[in-house]
């Protein structure tokens, strides 16, 4: 595949970025976020939260049991979740990792700590875990979001000091499930559909509401109205590019080492990844 240059990003803007990234990684970056890979036999499919994920479980509950699964954020809160019993779970937003008395945040790590099974936690270096079962290792990376040099990103990739810029917990997923040694690996609830849910009211408040497969709790409708209320649209957009792009970068990098991303989530908008069925992991199943 021919690699295509990033028309956004000018020459200096791109050497400006190299030096942060050095920087960035010197300063943030810590040996303890080194996660070891390991030999997988079984693909990995990472669950987004976004609300096809709901059709997913529907029509593919088999699939998801029958494989290592990983799921994150809030997703401990929807009653599958006991069912798909995930081999991993990613925390990134800082959010979960501050005292809160939200209803929704002490049922999550209620059933984290009711988890039955072998289960990995995957967190950033640092962050303080409120979890106290013995089912559960807690695995630690780097989430250092860097820009610039080909190369150098490569490096610091391959060295897991750091990743593409982690606009959600979807990108240090991606990253973690290929630092693990896993070689295929299937996106289900990416919907990433956000540009269909925003707008700006008669008060030129941006306004997104963004659904997810479970049900959020009025608090945290609240919350995100509430992070929405100073922010202008651009910085929205910028937001989006961000995370978009991170995907492609994420594309450049595996598609030299073998590792293939297949996009099994209907009508999501990354467009970086192979569209590919999950039902497809059933046939193979069958084989």
């Amino acid at each position: 595949m021919k690699r295509r240059s990033d028309s956004t990003v000018t020459p200096l803007q791109n050497v400006a970025d190299t030096l942060t990234a050095l920087i960035k990684v010197v300063l943030l970056s810590h040996p303890a976020g080194r996660i070891k890979a390991q030999k997988q036999e079984k693909p990995l499919i990472i669950m987004g939260n976004g609300p096809s994920l709901r059709e997913t479980i529907d029509k593919h509950l088999d699939i998801l049991c029958q494989n290592d699964t990983l799921a994150v954020n809030f997703a401990a809160n929807s009653p599958e979740f006991f069912k798909i019993k995930p081999r991993y779970y990613t925390l990134a937003d800082p959010l979960f990792f501050e005292n809160s008395d939200a209803e929704n945040m002490i049922s999550l790590y209620e059933n984290l700590n009711n988890v039955d099974w072998q289960m990995t936690l995957l967190v950033p270096v640092k962050a303080p875990v409120k979890i106290s079962n013995p089912n559960i290792n807690i695995k630690r990376f780097n989430m250092v979001g860097v820009d610039g040099a080909r190369w150098l990103k490569h490096l610091l990739f391959s060295s897991r000091m750091a990743m593409p810029r982690p606009r959600n917990v979807l990108i240090p997923s991606i990253m973690a499930a290929i630092w693990l040694g896993y070689k295929n690996i299937y996106l289900v609830g990416a919907d990433h559909s956000w540009m269909k849910s925003i707008s700006v009211d008669e008060e030129n408040h941006v306004v997104s509401i963004q659904t997810h497969f479970y049900k959020d709790s009025n608090k945290e409708l609240g919350r995100k109205r509430d992070l929405f209320a100073n922010v202008r649209l651009h910085e929205v957009a910028h937001s989006y590019y961000t995370a978009f792009k991170a995907y492609h970068t994420i594309l450049d990098y595996i598609t030299p080492k073998g590792i293939k991303i297949y996009n099994s989530t209907p009508e999501s908008f990354i467009d970086a990844f192979e569209r590919r069925n999950l039902s497809t992991l059933r046939t193979n199943n069958n084989d």
